[in-house]
């Protein structure tokens, strides 16, 4: 055999090799599904991210979970603000208390007037030379009976002392209808009385401005003397009559 046809013979299986490796190479169907399932497990690794971008979406929830705590706010605010109201309220109650004490005050009703009242006089048999003021009330409304009556008998030109040992504890509050009492010792009873004299006549003043009563007196008039002295304004009639 030449040299010749050897040479040939080698590239012809050298040139069947070289295809066989080339056709092996773009055959290698392995490889290209090696690098298939990469770009699949890549594939894959991406909706991990997705999990993990649900994920992110629950801190988003968390962000409306923090707005909550403003919705919170917003009502500790309204309820403080409730509080605050109703802390006026208690101040309005200390105004209450204010009021309480414009009522427990000094404040009384107003005084009893000659135009609101009826005045009697009238002679007791005991004790002796006693005479008895009764003021009633006659108006809808409470009055006060303060002090003590001013008395003028005929023509007098002063008024009777009063027994100060006969003051009340209170003031005389008389509610419509009923009525007050003073007392009136018109003389000695022993007769130990000087400058005496007869009067027939009456008048009660109820302070500057409560204009005057003039009750009736017995026909005979009453006698009076030095003695004579007036009680303070008493709720019964037997306190009135005791001095």
């Amino acid at each position: 055999m030449s040299a010749r046809t050897i040479r040939t013979r080698l590239l012809a299986a050298s040139t069947i090799t070289l295809a066989a490796f080339a056709l092996t190479a773009c055959g290698n169907g392995d490889g290209v599904r090696d690098e298939g399932p990469s770009a699949g497990a890549r594939s894959s690794a991406r909706p991990s991210e997705g999990t993990a971008g649900g994920t992110t979406a629950k801190p988003a929830g968390t962000r409306t979970t923090t707005g909550s705590p403003s919705g919170s706010k917003n009502t500790g605010t309204t309820t403080g603000s409730k509080g605050t109201g109703g802390t006026g309220g208690t101040g309005g109650t200390g105004s209450t208390g204010g009021s309480a004490a414009g009522n427990g005050g000094g404040t009384r009703n107003p005084a009893c007037v000659a135009a609101t009242t009826r005045t009697t006089a009238t002679v007791v048999s005991r004790p002796l030379n006693h005479l008895l003021l009764t003021v009633t009330n006659k108006s809808s409304k409470n009055c006060d009976l303060t002090g003590y009556p001013i008395v003028r008998f005929s023509e007098a030109q002063s008024v009777p002392p009063v027994a100060e040992e006969t003051h009340p504890q209170a003031v005389v509050t008389l509610a419509p209808g009923e009525s007050g009492y003073a007392g009136v010792l018109l003389s000695a009873a022993d007769g130990s009385g000087v400058h005496g004299y007869t009067a027939k006549t009456l008048e009660v003043y109820f302070g500057d401005k409560g204009g005057s009563a003039r009750p009736a007196l017995p026909a005979k008039g009453v006698y009076i003397d030095e003695k004579l002295t007036v009680t303070y304004w008493q709720q019964d009639l037997d306190t009135a009559l005791s001095y």
